[in-house]
């Protein structure tokens, strides 16, 4: 059963940590997701989600367990850990950080699958996430800074070494085709609209930080659960708002579904409490953002890692669409 591999968890350490958590069945790796590792953990008692936490930080981990834990009080759907016998919920083996969390029973939905009332509840999910947040974590004033656009001469010594890289790929596949044509058309639009970057913008309150389709779980047509709170910390929540919008809702040829926009702004903006011009600034910098964002072609061309290639193409597709269709996009959300 305990897999051979010098990665796969320590199960019979871990287990021994739970108040008869049952022996385990079969532990089989959750291949959805790119920064972590889980786990589907089966014992004669269950079934569980196990979590190695890679980046380690012990203190962030259980902030967000304690985070989740009050947000489901609050009636947040989430999936809080599996408390151990001395009431901690990050287990430390070897050096590595593991989570238990129950097993949700349910599938991911992007805005494809979502009808338009379904995107409305989905803009309300988001909002009373931000309200209830801002409920149970402590504000820290400290955090609150100024977060700096994207300088676009940054950007375009960025462009020169991925253009550098994708030319001189071998083999030079229909990838670095695509590539080399997205970068090309990227630099000119920057040069176009580099009077247009944003001024810094002022974090907003405590957010998920990657609130995406992977991380929220639907049981028939209503949310289970969200699951991954890594990220959480203090942005601008209007633009956490937005940047989901254009994952959950970019079709294939990289244009957002704007009337399922529309609704789930709308639900959004009354659940969270944020006006038309708070989220008319977020889509303006998430527009910029999306200008000057490569992190797909840094991880294939400066990291060798591609397991990101697939969202290339309508990632890359949208920042165009977004700068031609910029009123209507703007429009959906504050309308």
């Amino acid at each position: 059963m305990p897999r051979s591999s010098a990665t796969a968890p320590p199960l019979g350490p871990l287990l021994r940590r739970y108040e008869d958590p049952g022996e385990p069945l079969s532990c089989e790796p959750v291949t959805l997701g790119l920064l972590n590792r889980g786990y589907r953990l089966s014992t004669t008692r269950g079934a569980y989600f196990l979590k190695h936490h890679l980046d380690g930080d012990h203190e962030a981990i259980a902030r967000q367990h304690r985070a989740t834990k009050r947000l489901q009080a609050l009636g947040v759907p989430v999936a809080p850990p599996v408390e151990d016998t001395e009431g901690g919920t990050v287990a430390v083996i070897g050096g590595r950080c593991y989570a238990l969390h129950p097993w949700v029973d349910g599938r991911h939905r992007d805005g494809a699958h979502l009808t338009t009332a379904q995107s409305r509840r989905l803009g309300s999910l988001l909002g009373l996430v931000h309200t209830c947040l801002d409920q149970v974590m402590e504000v820290d004033h400290t955090d609150r800074g100024e977060y700096e656009s994207a300088d676009p001469e940054e950007t375009f010594t960025l462009i020169d070494e991925l253009l550098s890289l994708a030319r001189a790929a071998r083999p030079h596949d229909a990838f670095d085709a695509l590539a080399e044509h997205r970068l090309v058309e990227r630099r000119a639009l920057l040069e176009r609209h580099a009077a247009h970057r944003p001024p810094p913008g002022s974090a907003g309150g405590w957010v998920h930080g990657d609130f995406h389709p992977l991380n929220l779980l639907y049981r028939g047509a209503e949310p289970a659960a969200i699951v991954d709170w890594d990220r959480l910390g203090v942005q601008p929540r209007a633009e956490e708002a937005v940047r989901a919008a254009a994952i959950f809702f970019v079709q294939p040829a990289g244009e957002l579904e704007l009337p399922k926009v529309r609704a789930y702004a709308r639900a959004y903006r009354r659940a969270a409490g944020a006006d038309a011009a708070e989220l008319a600034a977020a889509v303006h910098r998430v527009w910029w953002e999306r200008l000057n964002d490569f992190w797909i072609l840094r991880w294939r061309y400066q990291l060798n890692d591609r397991r990101a290639d697939p969202q290339f193409s309508a990632v890359s597709a949208l920042a165009v669409w977004w700068t031609s269709e910029y009123e209507a996009v703007r429009d959906a959300f504050t309308a």
